[in-house]
């Protein structure tokens, strides 16, 4: 799980989010209120999407694009588990909430990749 997640607010424009996402080269930011609840997520798979049905106009948000239905995991998940929903449903990056809905880190594809290319490792010892 990485623990530094980007978020945004639903107001931010897709150009500031794009932009915020090529400057940490990340693939997706995590869309908060005020008070730090998941609202959405908005992944480059989104901006695939965007650029497909319309050139985004200078005054789009994130909230006219991001996924609403966002799956998350908990902090005590299993790794398995997680693996697993992501296989299922074909996500690249699941949010990790506490019991308040607040985002405490991000499991994504390449986070289970590094995890598997440790196993080895953990094995020899």
């Amino acid at each position: 799980m990485s623990a530094g997640v980007t978020t945004v607010s639903p107001e931010t424009s897709v150009e500031e989010a794009a932009q915020k996402m090529l400057s940490e080269d990340i693939g997706s930011v995590v869309v908060v209120d005020d008070e730090d609840e998941l609202l959405g997520i908005l992944t480059t798979t989104d901006f695939v999407r965007i650029v497909a049905e319309r050139q985004p106009k200078d005054n789009s948000t994130v909230s006219e694009f991001m996924t609403r239905d966002v799956e998350t995991a908990g902090a005590q998940d299993l790794v398995v588990d997680v693996a697993a929903r992501l296989v299922e449903e074909r996500i690249h990056h699941m949010p990790v909430v506490d019991e308040d809905d607040h985002v405490i880190g991000m499991v994504t594809t390449t986070d289970l990749t590094s995890y598997v290319s440790t196993l080895d490792e953990h094995d020899a010892e």
